[in-house]
């Protein structure tokens, strides 16, 4: 999701909230009020619909980013630049005497 559509599709639900606001104050009587609830309830739903939408997506890029790392690191294991040394280094032993 592009940063120009998050912007388009937050504005939207907003305005269709700021709409469902007019609507109470501007038409009259029970048309008004239901016009009202359903308009905020839209805006306000798809608005905390795309926060939860926006934190799966940015979970689906960490995965994968973490993927790409996992495999570059198996790639690098299966092909080393130096050999892997199997013991590990110790100290040279002091001659007694």
């Amino acid at each position: 999701m592009t940063h120009r559509s998050r912007i388009v599709t937050f504005g939207c639900a907003f305005a269709v909230a700021v709409a469902g606001g007019l609507c109470a104050v501007v038409v009259p009587g029970l048309l008004g009020q239901i016009l009202a609830i359903a308009l905020l309830s839209l805006g306000l739903g798809g608005a905390v619909l795309l926060v939860f939408l926006e934190v799966g997506l940015s979970e689906d890029h960490d995965r994968a980013r973490d993927e790409a790392r996992r495999i570059a690191r198996a790639k690098r294991l299966e092909h080393p630049s130096s050999p892997l040394r199997l013991t590990p280094r110790r100290r040279p032993r002091r001659r007694r005497g």
